[in-house]
């Protein structure tokens, strides 16, 4: 069972938006229908479902001129009528999370919402707080968004959530062009792609061999997968098509990774409401 529901929409109310290009729109979609797919998977088998964002931003993307705007990830959840039971969305920027709690303090006071400041690192030990856990009959299943565009988010911070029995939803997309290209994180950002990774000795088998931006991405990905599988998680892949000036390849991948549920069934349930097939790695 999935939930369906149309968008809402947002009138322009002055305060900052986040420029986006159209596939991110579509991106925002997708991970719309996971979260649907998860919640209705799950729904009467646990007691609370419980949504997280660690990348939350202000809450609006804007296409062009704010000629557009769409609700990013914490609205377009907030605006779906699926049982969560508590939405957390977490924002390392001061202003940004003060101009999300404003849209959705106007828009969805009826929600059980709480809003953190912190990079997901800084965040974890309020999660313990803040997150119930399951314990004997009481069941609780948490998916958490890691939407970055970007390579912030440390893999021990991953290892941390695991232990905590999260479902994840990430996006593996990122800058990659002819100058942010597979050059420049491998040496200008290598710190940082270690810490994405699980270590400087995954980044070493990343560049071995690695001569286009298109092998750098797939094998990243193929790594990660790995290092969650190391977790005891199973996972999906789904393939879906980029035209982006920022990410120059053909397609972009998004993974599920779950100890609680089926995986497959989630990316065949969201393949099926999107009626399409894309193939990257042929």
């Amino acid at each position: 069972m999935s939930f369906t529901s149309s968008p809402k929409t947002f009138a322009d109310d002055g305060f900052s938006v986040t420029a986006a290009e159209p596939w991110i729109k579509v991106k925002t979609s997708i991970i719309q229908q996971y979260i649907s797919s998860f919640v209705g998977t799950l729904a009467g088998k646990v007691d609370d479902i419980v949504f997280i964002d660690l990348f939350a931003g202000n809450g609006i993307y804007s296409l062009g001129a704010r000629s557009e705007l769409f609700a990013a990830p914490p609205l377009m959840a907030l605006s779906q009528e699926i049982p969560v039971t508590k939405f957390i969305f977490c924002e390392k920027e001061e202003e940004q999370l003060r101009i999300l709690k404003i849209r959705v303090n106007k828009n969805f006071k009826n929600k059980n919402v709480l809003l953190l400041e912190g990079k997901p690192q800084d965040v974890i030990s309020k999660f313990t707080h803040y997150v119930p856990r399951s314990k004997g009959s009481y069941k609780v299943a948490v998916l958490c968004l890691c939407d970055s565009f970007s390579f912030d988010l440390h893999f021990n911070t991953i290892i941390k959530l695991a232990d905590q029995g999260f479902n994840f939803l990430i996006p593996f997309t990122f800058a990659l062009n002819d100058r942010l290209n597979y050059r420049f994180y491998l040496k200008e950002n290598r710190e940082k792609l270690a810490t994405f990774l699980a270590g400087a000795g995954d980044v070493k088998r990343l560049e071995k061999g690695v001569e286009s931006n298109h092998q750098f991405y797939k094998r990243l990905v193929q790594i990660y997968q790995n290092n969650m599988l190391s977790l005891g998680y199973n996972l999906s892949v789904s393939t879906h098509k980029a035209d982006s000036g920022l990410m120059e390849l053909p397609a972009y991948q998004i993974g599920f990774f779950s100890k609680q549920i089926s995986t497959k069934a989630i990316q065949h349930d969201v393949e099926a409401t999107r009626h399409q097939q894309f193939e990257l790695f042929q």
